[in-house]
Parts: structure tokens; C-alpha cells; sequence
């Protein structure tokens, strides 16, 4: 009976591998897509005559939409199914991105406005990305391996930053910082035609084998990666009273946002302190964002093998997330050092610390996998993103205002290192036990 388990095993196709292979990539797009305006920024902003405080609302305008738009978003994925939406979105954003590079073609306000107008589109388009993320993921893994393919995906934002911003940075420094938006508008529209050949669900593969199907379905994977159905129909607002109501989400959704707001520091400030603060030229900064990132994409692959290491060795769901989270958040608080060191490479090295700290603790969407109703898998996904992605509202004006008051990015880091301390707090006092809710 041994032996037979043994070739059943191998003979399962592992097309789940390849589903979360085009999740990373979707995903690290998207988050090149959303930091070409803080690679641009400098050169941008000269051009244009901004200050700091105009540079934070240019820098919020994406998440001004991409908030607005995550419950909208979550519903059209439970109306309509994650692989099309998904494909609308990937061509939608990409294109606005595109179009970014045209605003050379304005001076003055006007093309202040039309920069900001792209920007808001290009949150709205990308609103119903990680919702999807999380019912596609749902559906494909069993939940001891949901945490590592979560961290998989979600770690793309780091490896976008290894990529592209040293890519990005070589663009405007020798083409412009219009060239950016070119492109990366064009390589995401070509990856959404792609998308629409290979994502298909569990139920309708090509490639999937019956084998595959049941080890998933028995791991607790959910098989209807659209989720549409009667449960789809349910009263969005009824579903949204019951889901705030719930202690356990109302934590998460409050540490998310805490942690949201390391990953908008990231994306937006980041490269700014880099030459601002400490003196490098935008080509330097491009390349020094580069360990940061790589070890936050490390911290969030460990991070999710964690998890999921825990979970296989007996310890409880609660228990298996939390334990990286806290540690993570923990971890992170060392960005504050950077404000008592004066060498650029121990500053690198401190971020890079916090980063990878950031990283393992990034686990809020396998969390999101493992607790959503059925039914209403995309609007709780809006319903978390709404909450984590208001940080990139606040943290980018936030942190103008800090450097336009204090001349100096020293208390910036104080407010993104006391974030990480908050979202320790939910997650060790308001969370509670994880488990999946159903809705009544």
C-alpha cells in the first residue's frame, strides 16, 4: 500500500506551481508599475517644479482609487470570476501606465492634473488584483501550502524593486524619466494576453489530473477559484456589517494597514530619502534600493515556508501565522537605527534588515485564504486591501508633511517604525484565534 501511495503522489501534475508562478509575475508588474512614479520622482519633479508636500498627494493619488475602488473590485470578482476580471485589470492599468509617458506633452498644472488623473486610474484598474490573488490561491492550494504560496506572490513587490528600479533608474538616466511609463506600459499589456491562455481553475484545467485535484481538495483547497453562485449573490452590505463586526478580521485588517504602511514608504519614499537624505544621485539610488528589496523577497519566502513549516509540524493555524508576523514586525522596527547611523552602507544595511523583517511578517494574505466565508471570498479580500491600502493615503502625505516641518526624514522613519509596532499589537491582542468564518 506503501508503494502505491508513493506513485500516486508521483504521478500528480503540479500545474498549481504553474498558477502561482503567473500570480508572482502578475504581481510583480503591478508593483513596478505603482513605484515608476517614485524612480521618476526626482527628475519629475524638477521638471515640474513640486515640493514635498506636492510630491505626497502626486505619490497618494494611486491608493486614493485603488482604496475607493477594492470593494467594487471584490464584488465584480464574485459576480464575474477572477481570470477575466484579473486580464481587464492587467490591460487597464498597464495601459494607463503607458499613457503616463505623454505627460511631458503638458507644462504646468495641466500637467500636474493629467499625471495625478493616470495615477488615480491606474489604482483603480489594479483594485482587484490581491483580492484575486487570494481566491485564486484559495482555490488551487491546500492550506499547508497556502502560506508559502501567499508569501510567493506578495514577495513580488520586493523582486519588482531587484528587477526593475535598478532597470528603471538606468531608463531615466540615460532616456528620461517619460521612458518608464513606455515601458512598462507595453511589457504589461503583452502579459495580459498571456494570462488569458494559461489561468483557467481547478475544476477546468487542461493540464490538471485527477490526482492533483483530490490532494488539493482534500488539503482544503476550495476548487471553485470564481466563486460564483448563489453565495455570490448575497447582500453585499449585509456581508460587509457582519465582516467588520468580527473581531478576529477587524485586527487583521487593522495590521494590515500598519504593515501597508512600511511596503508605501517603500514604494514612494524610499528612493527620495535615498538622494534627498543622503546624497545619491537617482542612478545610485536605483541600485541601492536593490539589497533592501532583495531581502524583503527573501524574508517573504521564509516567512511563508515558515508558516507552513509550523503548520506541518503540529502547531495550531493561529499559532503557524502568527508567530512570523509578530516576529517580522518585530524585525522591522530596526528602520528607526537609520536615524543614528551616518555611513549610506549601514543605512543600506539597516533597511535591508527591515525589509526582510517586513517580508517574513508579510503573511496577511494566506491569513485571508485561510479565514474568508466562501461566498464572499473577493469582497472580504476588498475589505482588507481597503483597510491595508488607506496606508498609501496617509503614509506618503504623512511623511511630506514630516519632511517639509522638520527638514529632515528622521521622524518619517519613527512613524514607520511605530506602525510595525501596532500591528504587532493587533495580531497578539485583537486577532484571536484564525480560522475560517462562514457568514450567516
Amino acid at each position: 500500500m506503501g508503494a502505491g501511495l508513493v506513485m500516486t503522489a508521483a504521478k500528480r501534475s503540479r500545474v498549481r506551481l504553474l498558477i502561482v508562478t503567473m500570480l508572482f509575475i502578475a504581481t510583480t508588474i503591478n508593483y513596478a508599475d505603482r513605484a515608476t512614479l517614485s524612480i521618476a520622482g526626482p527628475s519629475l519633479a524638477r521638471d515640474l517644479g513640486l515640493d514635498a508636500v506636492s510630491m505626497g498627494y502626486v505619490f497618494s493619488a494611486f491608493a486614493w482609487s485603488y482604496v475607493l475602488a477594492q470593494l467594487p473590485g471584490g464584488w465584480l470578482l464574485d459576480r464575474y470570476g477572477a481570470k477575466w476580471v484579473y486580464a481587464a485589470a492587467i490591460f487597464l492599468w498597464s495601459t494607463f501606465t503607458l499613457m503616463q509617458g505623454a505627460v511631458g506633452f503638458f507644462t504646468g498644472f495641466a500637467a500636474v492634473a493629467v499625471l495625478f488623473s493616470l495615477r488615480l486610474l491606474v489604482g483603480l484598474a489594479e483594485a482587484p488584483v490581491f483580492p484575486a490573488n487570494a481566491r485564486i490561491t484559495a482555490a488551487w492550494f491546500p492550506t499547508s501550502e497556502r502560506g508559502t504560496a501567499s508569501a510567493f506572490f506578495n514577495s513580488s513587490q520586493y523582486f519588482a524593486t531587484v528587477l526593475f528600479t535598478p532597470l528603471m533608474g538606468w531608463v531615466v538616466h540615460h532616456y528620461g524619466w517619460h521612458h518608464v511609463f513606455t515601458l512598462m506600459g507595453a511589457l504589461g499589456i503583452a502579459f495580459a494576453l498571456l494570462w488569458t491562455q494559461v489561468i483557467h481553475g481547478p475544476k477546468e484545467h487542461p493540464a490538471i489530473n485527477q490526482a492533483e485535484r483530490d490532494y488539493i481538495e482534500e488539503g482544503g483547497a476550495l476548487l471553485d477559484m470564481d466563486g460564483r453562485g448563489a453565495g455570490a449573490q448575497a447582500d453585499a452590505g449585509k456581508a460587509i456589517k457582519q465582516l467588520l463586526s468580527n473581531r478576529m478580521f477587524l485586527g487583521i485588517y487593522i495590521g494590515q494597514y500598519c504593515i501597508t504602511t512600511l511596503t508605501y514608504f517603500f514604494l514612494t519614499w524610499f528612493p527620495v530619502y535615498l538622494v534627498k537624505e543622503r546624497g545619491l544621485s537617482i542612478l545610485q539610488a536605483g541600485f541601492a534600493a536593490v539589497l533592501p528589496a532583495l531581502c524583503g523577497f527573501i524574508g517573504g519566502i521564509l516567512g511563508g515556508w515558515l508558516s507552513d513549516l509550523l503548520l506541518k509540524r503540529g502547531y495550531s493555524l493561529t499559532a503557524s501565522r502568527k508567530i512570523p508576523i509578530v516576529g517580522g514586525m518585530l524585525l522591522s522596527m530596526s528602520i528607526i537605527g537609520c536615524n543614528y547611523v551616518q555611513a549610506d552602507a549601514v543605512v543600506i544595511g539597516l533597511m535591508a534588515l527591515a525589509f526582510f523583517g517586513k517580508g517574513i511578517g508579510a503573511l496577511g494574505w494566506a491569513v485571508v485564504s485561510d479565514t474568508s466565508p466562501r461566498s464572499t471570498g473577493g469582497l472580504n479580500g476588498g475589505l482588507f486591501n481597503t483597510f491595508g491600502n488607506t496606508a498609501g493615503i496617509t503614509t506618503p502625505i504623512a511623511i511630506g508633511y514630516i519632511v517639509q516641518q522638520t527638514g529632515s526624514f528622521n521622524g518619517a522613519l519613527v512613524f514607520v517604525g511605530l506602525n510595525a509596532l501596532v500591528a504587532v499589537f493587533c495580531y497578539l491582542v485583537i486577532v484571536g484565534e484564525i480560522k475560517r468564518v462562514e457568514l450567516r
